[in-house]
């Protein structure tokens, strides 16, 4: 039985709880107060009757008469009085036998001294009426003998008055609770309504409609914020899912093409395997030939499994060791690297201004950012390249720079003097930097015509507090209608995969996870005159008054 009734009680639904609570909180004010009203109108009224019959009795006792003149005074009147004998008999008294009256026959003499003049109360012998009766000693001031004197008072009146306020307490009480009982259902059913809107919203969800929602509400109640965070959770929920439904479509993609590539290096290196076992390379040229088909399958097998290294390591979201980076040198590294890759082309690095440094009027006055010959040029220029770089088979040469930088004609023979104002100096992990650029380098190198000259230029945006660099080629460019895609793992413009222009098209891949997690942008536009240019943006190292 004690396990059924919580039972019992979790079944009901939440608007009968609330309305049964609320109506027995209803009944039980309205109890306790009729109860204590009616208990403080009833002493009130009996305090009203005992004054009444003290002060009769105490009026009678003052009169020096006897017993027998005390019984010939008495009358008919609202009082009963009556005189009692030691043993509760009845001497005499106001009104007969068939009149109405309390039965008196327990007031005995010691009863009475017990009571000591209090009043109390006596039904009559048919026990149809109740009286007020005070009964005092009495003794007669001629014969000395001891009686008792009883004075009471009918509470038919008083006993009506509490009856009558019952039954109007009663009546109010039982309107209100009725009244209450349906205002309080009615209120939380209206106030339950949005609760059966998210009811049935969920049952939706539940059946498997994500795009429910759950509609708007007063924000300041705790249905309407129950609401929000309701939508707010299914958003997050609905996210979850298209991203992962686009995780694991990107999976298996990602599956299928590393799988496919993977699979033309090794059929070509077990074909060649196969064919050495099987004695068909005969002359020492046609076994060369096979181990270097090998070797090169090799290698692309390992620049593959590096590449998928690097984007597995960027899904992890490791944080990156963060630093201050200038732009400028870098991207001179990596045009010095291209050009020792391919002699045959000229990479120009462009700054955003013509900047100088200091130097000693016995020195030579070196471009900012030119590469000191072997000759012995100055070095301090190295850091903050603004002129263009290029390799000449083993020697280093400076070339003419689309913004070519030399000492103001008015300065001194002593010093040459430079403020720089906005360096491109950015907050990023290095070594990933100059991945990027050697990777967008590489793409530019592979689709454009040998010795095409290619171009490096870095600018700072002050407005947007962001550092650019752009790699500049002159080739066919990149078409507008791919340009959205060529950042997507393994898309390649090449859809028969030929091996003409090599790479896995995780390249461009790697560029974008890069970028991303340094809180950068990349793109594709295009060069002016033919060719593409892919421009990264990284945020300006922040001042001290940011």
């Amino acid at each position: 039985m004690q396990e059924k009734l919580p039972q019992r009680w979790n079944s009901v639904s939440l608007r009968t709880k609330i309305t049964g609570v609320t109506v027995l909180l209803v009944t039980l004010g309205l109890l306790v107060a009729g109860v204590g009203t009616l208990t403080v109108l009833r002493n009130y009224l009996m305090s009203e009757v005992d004054r009444k019959v003290v002060t009769h009795a105490e009026e009678l006792k003052v009169i020096p008469i006897g017993i027998a003149d005390t019984c010939e005074r008495m009358i008919a009147a609202s009082y009963f009085i009556a005189m009692l004998g030691a043993d509760g008999g009845t001497i005499c008294a106001n009104r007969s036998s068939s009149q109405p009256q309390p039965d008196v026959s327990a007031l005995s003499l010691d009863s009475v001294v017990a009571l000591a003049g209090m009043p109390t109360n006596l039904w009559d012998e048919s026990r149809t009426q109740q009286w007020r009766v005070v009964a005092t000693p009495f003794t007669d001031p001629i014969t000395h003998a001891s009686a008792t004197l009883a004075v009471g008072i009918s509470l038919a009146d008083t006993n009506g008055i509490i009856a009558q306020y019952s039954a109007i307490f009663f009546g109010f009480g039982l309107s209100v609770v009725i009244l209450g009982a349906a205002l309080t259902r009615l209120l939380v059913t209206s106030t339950f309504a949005p609760l059966r809107e998210v009811e049935a919203t969920a049952a939706a969800i539940a059946d498997g409609d994500f795009s429910q929602r759950l509609p708007g509400a007063t924000p300041n109640t705790e249905v309407g914020r129950l609401n929000r965070s309701l939508n707010t959770m299914l958003n997050r929920i609905d996210r979850a899912f298209a991203d992962r439904a686009r995780t694991i479509e990107q999976m298996r993609r990602f599956v299928g093409d590393a799988s496919h590539e993977l699979r033309t290096p090794l059929v070509s290196v077990r074909g060649y395997a196969e064919l050495y076992r099987m004695g068909a390379l005969n002359t020492p040229e046609e076994v060369g030939q096979a181990m270097e088909r090998i070797e090169k399958e090799a290698v692309r097998m390992g620049e593959l499994v590096e590449d998928l290294l690097s984007l597995a390591r960027l899904d992890e979201a490791k944080p990156l060791q963060l630093a201050p980076v200038d732009l400028v040198p870098v991207a001179r590294d990596a045009a010095l690297d291209a050009m020792a890759y391919d002699p045959d082309r000229v990479v120009t690095v462009i700054t955003p201004e013509p900047i100088m440094v200091s130097a000693p009027a016995d020195e030579e006055t070196v471009p900012v950012g030119t590469v000191p010959s072997k000759a012995g040029a100055s070095k301090k220029g190295v850091s903050t390249a603004t002129g263009p770089i290029a390799f000449a088979g083993a020697t280093i040469a400076r070339l003419r720079s689309r913004r070519r930088t030399h000492a103001p004609a008015a300065a001194t023979a002593e010093q040459a003097h430079v403020v720089i104002d906005q360096p491109a100096i950015v907050l990023a992990e290095e070594n990933k930097i100059r991945q990027v650029i050697t990777n967008l380098l590489g793409n530019a190198m592979r689709f454009t015509p040998p010795g095409s000259p290619l171009e490096l230029v870095v600018q700072v945006d002050g407005a947007r507090r962001v550092a650019t660099l752009d790699v500049v080629d002159h080739g066919e460019g990149v078409p507008p209608q791919i340009r959205d895609k060529i950042f997507q793992r393994f898309w390649r413009a090449d859809t028969s995969r030929t091996r003409e222009t090599g790479g896995s098209g995780l390249g461009l891949a790697i560029v974008s996870g890069l970028i991303a997690a340094h809180k950068g942008t990349v793109e594709v536009i295009e060069t002016p005159g033919g060719g593409a240019t892919f421009r990264i943006a990284l945020p300006l190292l922040p001042t001290s008054s940011e």
